[in-house]
């Protein structure tokens, strides 16, 4: 029973945190950067839909489009004012700079929000439905297939479609993209969106099973971040398999040995893995042109 538990909250961590890696995945993909304030745009879902849904009362539906709507605007305003006028100058300033971002939306949420961590309702997450012995909220078994399908999609769209193509074009050589009549800086801005939106959306998931709080975003972050380099950042549903594997690791660490040896020993195993496979489990090394 046990087991059971552990592999079903270790495949939904996995794919929330695959959700996020996402992100990192398609602003890498299109334009070689990555958005390191994406564990706040987790943060930004989960107290986005709090405040509509549960503060001011909107229904469900507009409540979640609106949040999706917000993140994708912070994404735009993350790519725009932290990482374009550095990426310009070829400067990798737009590191701290994205990091800087995410420490303010933070502390934002923190003043407006307030700290105390507060409970998201759903019907998903009040009553287990029992499989094996073992108590699983159906939203557990709902963030798996949610985080397969958008994985799939984006593999799909990337690298079996015309847009898709042009989308890693830009990437690849941006001077040929613009030759095609592609609009690389609105390309570039249109990833860093879906990238806060995926977010969002891993945020909205997981809201229920955990707290909403103004600091939620930070450890998913850095957990998404360590999944995008273990799966291999160029691969969609590389990525993901390695949200699952991550995911899984976490929650049998935690259950079999305790929680204070969870991120000792998953960490140390990301290192390992890391060090024997540079590229990630499913990443395939550059080709140079000599």
């Amino acid at each position: 029973m046990l087991i059971v538990s552990a592999i079903v909250s270790g495949l939904s961590l996995g794919a929330m945190y695959g959700l996020i890696a996402l992100g990192y995945h398609v602003t890498y993909a299109v334009s070689s950067t990555v958005n390191f304030s994406q564990g706040s745009a987790v943060m930004l879902g989960a107290v986005l839909l709090y405040t509509l849904w549960i503060t001011l009362g909107w229904p469900l539906g507009p409540a979640v489009a609106a949040t999706l709507v917000l993140a994708a605007l912070f994404g735009l305003v993350v790519e725009r004012l932290l990482v374009r006028p550095f990426a310009v100058r070829g400067s990798n300033a737009w590191l701290m700079a994205t990091v800087a971002g995410g420490i303010i939306l933070d502390n934002a949420a923190m003043f407006l929000f307030g700290k105390e961590p507060r409970s998201l309702p759903s019907s998903l997450a009040t009553s287990p439905i029992h499989v094996f012995g073992a108590g699983i909220y159906p939203l557990q078994l709902i963030i798996p297939v949610v985080g397969v399908a958008m994985a799939v999609g984006l593999q799909i769209l990337l690298n079996r479609t015309t847009r898709g193509k042009r989308l890693l074009a830009v990437v690849q050589n941006p001077t040929a993209a613009r030759l095609m009549g592609i609009d690389v800086t609105r390309t570039i801005a249109v990833s860093f969106a879906a990238s806060a939106v995926l977010a969002a959306v891993a945020g909205m998931l997981i809201a229920p099973l955990f707290s909403v709080s103004s600091d939620m975003g930070l450890v998913f972050g850095i957990k998404a971040f360590a999944v995008a380099i273990l799966g291999g950042i160029g691969s969609a549903l590389g990525v993901m398999a390695a949200g699952f594997v991550y995911g899984l690791v976490e929650a049998l660490v935690t259950s079999l040995l305790g929680s204070s040896y969870t991120q000792i020993l998953v960490f140390s195993a990301v290192i390992v893995a890391l060090a024997l496979l540079p590229n990630g489990l499913f990443g395939r090394a550059a080709v140079k042109k000599v």
